[in-house]
Formats: C-alpha cells, sequence, structure tokens
C-alpha cells in the first residue's frame, strides 16, 4: 500500500498540486540542483523559520526527488513570504519528524502524516 500511495500522491504533486502552488507569489519554496540535469528544481513546501534556520519534514524521505538532490549537492535556496534565501540543507534521520511536525505549520504538517510513509527532518542554514 505504501508504495501505491507513493507513486499516486508524487504523480498528483508532480503533474497537478505543485505546477499551481509553484505560481503563487508567497508559497514556500524549496530550489535544488538537479542531480542529473544540473538544473534548478523547485518544490512547494510547508515549513518555518526559526532564526537562521527553515525547518521543513520530507513525506516520502530519501524517495524525494528533492531530497536525493540534496544529497548530491546541499547547497540549495529557500523562498520564504516571497523572498529567497540561499542555504544549506542537512537531513537529520535522527531527530523525531512526528514531534517536528506539531512544530510546522498545521495544514502542511496534517498532510504530510497523512500521506507520508518514511517521514524524514531537513534543516536548511541560511546564508542570508
Amino acid at each position: 500500500m505504501s508504495d501505491r500511495r507513493f507513486r499516486a500522491t508524487t504523480a498528483f504533486q508532480r503533474h497537478v498540486a505543485n505546477r499551481l502552488t509553484r505560481l503563487l507569489p508567497f508559497q514556500t519554496l524549496l530550489e535544488t540542483t538537479g542531480r542529473v540535469s544540473g538544473e534548478p528544481r523547485r518544490t512547494p513546501l510547508g515549513g518555518r523559520r526559526v532564526g537562521e534556520s527553515f525547518w521543513l519534514v520530507s513525506e516520502f524521505g530519501t524517495k524525494s526527488q528533492y531530497v536525493r538532490n540534496i544529497q548530491a549537492d546541499p547547497r540549495v535556496r529557500v523562498r520564504i513570504g516571497g523572498r529567497w534565501h540561499h542555504g544549506t540543507a542537512h537531513l537529520l534521520p535522527d531527530d523525531d519528524p512526528v514531534a517536528r511536525l506539531r512544530t510546522l505549520p498545521k495544514g502542511n504538517s496534517m498532510a504530510v502524516k497523512a500521506l507520508g510513509t518514511q517521514l524524514l527532518t531537513i534543516r536548511v542554514d541560511l546564508a542570508d
């Protein structure tokens, strides 16, 4: 079931949800560098800035394309409130992602918990 859920969710996100939400001017976006193409890849997501860090939880862990891009190159950009910030992403497999979701925006956290099969916390240390 979890593999079917992964395929269905990622297909919907890739072909419908992400295309629409990327267009919203204040949608939070994570920009990674494609590990094969070298091209910028922008993913709409939810999370929260805390001080000089941005926190998020990936619903499919290392199966997510943006997480695989981070593994290849942790230098990223995050658009928060319409403004871009450079940063370095860190995968935190030892962090409790369910507890972390309780500190992040509720709507996104509910969706991540409901759809996710391999939760993974990510912290982006912002440089500017």
